[in-house]
């Protein structure tokens, strides 16, 4: 009779299992524990026999579940590797855009950062840097100087041209 039991209990089961989602039965365990009695209960009342309790102790998976569900936990930490990824790159591009916000309007901060560069490169004594330098802003100061210079000759020049001016004599008339 326990066999017959046995037998009924694991068709049972598997009838009620088979109902539910694989996180169903890992989340609602209880439930499942309760409905199985109550169709234990109907199918064994007729021999006298009385189910007291019901109880999912261990759960065996298929290795293609188990495989399965590994796959379905990876991409999972995948997705999240890529999402907090994605944030940190947003934070960065951020932080960036505020530093060369800032920069534009102190254009020393930027020389200060590539001194700071340059002083954080030669730690190490032995190492040759090629660092660029802001070309073009030195460009447009050089064509500022050499304007100034040149407007500064011409005005010499002219100076130089008109010798002493002669103040007119008393006398005249």
């Amino acid at each position: 009779m326990r066999e017959a039991i046995k037998e009924i209990a694991q068709t049972t089961l598997r009838k009620v299992v088979g109902q539910h989602t694989l996180d169903q039965i890992l989340a609602e365990t209880d439930k499942i524990n309760l409905d199985v009695k109550q169709i234990l209960d109907v199918q064994t009342d007729d021999w006298g026999v009385l189910v007291t309790l019901v109880e999912l102790k261990d759960i065996l998976l298929p290795d293609t579940m188990r495989r399965s569900m590994a796959k379905q936990a990876e991409a999972e930490r995948e997705k999240r590797a890529k999402i907090i990824a994605a944030e940190g790159e947003y934070l960065a591009a951020s932080a960036l855009g505020e530093a060369s916000d800032i920069m534009m309007v102190h254009p020393l901060a930027l020389q200060l950062c590539n001194l700071q560069t340059l002083m954080e490169i030669g730690v190490d004594k032995n190492t040759t840097v090629v660092f660029p330098g802001p070309l073009m802003s030195t460009i447009q100061e050089m064509g500022a100087f050499m304007s100034r210079e040149t407007a500064a000759q011409a005005r010499m020049a002219q100076t130089a041209n008109a010798g002493p001016q002669s103040e007119p004599s008393p006398g005249a008339t």
